[in-house]
């Protein structure tokens, strides 16, 4: 009784905020599919969804049926919705240290295809991965199931919705879609860089790619859709789209931490969607009753929204966003300074929304809420101007990191 009451609620809830929507879903009342979706990937049974292991396996299973009450087509290896890949794990995700001791892990990108006989091509993803029993990159050192709701069993619904959406939509015919669930995204954007490597597909028919990271979490309305800059599309048809209304953050930039970066890099426009930060991200406290199910229904209205005007528009030409060129866009790191960015800031320099303990960081005496303006002698004036100057850095420099905190000026000496 208690679960049929907590699936009543959600399902309450999304109808309720789905009276807002302005382009109109060609299927009704299926919003209930997000919280269900959300529940079972997130749950104890799937072990954190770890690349390579038995729950990521298990995900993959539950994802390709999904996919196959669709309707989708199978568009993996063989014939089959699975595109499978190996890789050694480095010591870092974003390094470049590996050997041939490094383990060998191998993960599974679950591709499926709507075929509109149209020459072009739409790619939506989002990583079904996650940290399993917080082995690596746990922001706890907790050894408990890693659950990921947020991260990115939210994603992962996201994808199954709109694939719904447009497979039954009767507007959304001018390109054909593909609906690609990434693995190994936490071990360094793994599948999607195989993806745009080793695809079969001609990546020049790609008009553009949708990520979903993150995106249960919507709070005060604020959303966070990055890649703006890397089509002349773009821009206008968001500033077109006023219901659902949000405080929208814009970010020209096509980098970024996740599997977006990886097409950005093959001169594919990319836009990602994400809904912030929170203090329960890499932490097994990631569950799924946190969820914001409704705020997560209402982005995914916006993001339909969106792939409804652009599907009327040719969104392939590819911009290099500022400050990024062709020498810039591949970063590798062999430090860590373990602080989590405030992506919903827009003032100067990058804010902290959470540090790691026992990192860099936290043994410097940085704290949540610092902004770090100045890195060496780099001045650091946002998030993507940080991860250019760690790719600068190795293990054992020590440099000094300004930081502003409460309007005052701090240095402070950090050793990687």
């Amino acid at each position: 009784m208690r679960f049929r009451l907590f699936y009543f609620l959600i399902f309450s809830a999304l109808i309720i905020s789905a009276c807002s929507r302005k382009v109109a879903l060609p299927v009704e009342n299926h919003g209930q599919n997000i919280a269900l979706d959300v529940i079972t990937l997130s749950s104890d049974y799937m072990e954190g969804r770890m690349t390579g292991t038995e729950g990521e396996a298990k995900a993959a299973g539950f994802i390709m049926k999904r996919f196959e009450e669709l309707g989708l087509t199978p568009k993996g290896d063989n014939g089959t919705f699975f595109q499978t890949f190996s890789a050694r794990q480095r010591s870092h995700p974003h390094g470049d240290n590996t050997s041939e001791s490094s383990p060998l892990i191998t993960g599974k990108n679950i591709v499926g295809y709507i075929d509109n006989n149209a020459p072009t091509t739409v790619v939506i993803g989002a990583h079904y991965d996650h940290l399993g029993f917080g082995s690596i990159s746990s922001l706890d050192g907790s050894t408990e199931v890693h659950n990921g709701a947020d991260d990115n069993a939210s994603g992962v619904a996201g994808v199954l919705f709109l694939a719904e959406s447009i497979k039954k939509s009767k507007s959304i015919k001018n390109n054909n879609y593909l609906f690609i669930c990434f693995s190994g995204e936490e071990l360094g954007l793994w599948g999607s860089n195989y993806f745009v490597n080793n695809t079969t597909y001609d990546t020049s028919k790609i008009q553009y790619m949708v990520n979903m990271d993150m995106i249960g979490r919507l709070k005060n309305r604020d959303l966070a859709i990055s890649g703006v800059g890397s089509s002349p599309v773009f821009e206008p048809v968001l500033d077109k789209i006023k219901y659902p209304s949000f405080d929208i953050k814009k970010t020209a930039s096509g980098l970024g931490g996740s599997d977006h970066s990886s097409f950005y890099n093959a001169r594919i426009p990319v836009l990602s969607f994400f809904t912030g930060m929170h203090p329960d991200y890499h932490k097994p406290s990631d569950d799924h009753d946190k969820i914001n199910y409704s705020g997560m229904n209402e982005v995914l209205h916006y993001i339909y929204s969106v792939i409804w005007y652009l599907d009327k528009k040719d969104s392939s030409s590819f911009v290099y966003t500022k400050a990024h060129d062709e020498n810039e866009t591949r970063m590798t790191f062999n430090v860590t300074l373990g602080v989590m960015p405030d992506y919903m800031f827009d003032g100067n320099g990058m804010k902290l929304d959470g540090i790691r303990e026992n990192k860099p960081a936290a043994q410097a005496g940085m704290q949540k809420g610092d902004i770090i303006v100045k890195m060496g002698d780099m001045d650091i004036k946002d998030v993507q101007e940080y991860m250019k100057a760690l790719n600068k850095f190795k293990k054992g420099d020590t440099i000094d990191v300004v930081v502003m905190r409460n309007n005052e000026k701090l240095t402070l000496e950090v050793t990687f």
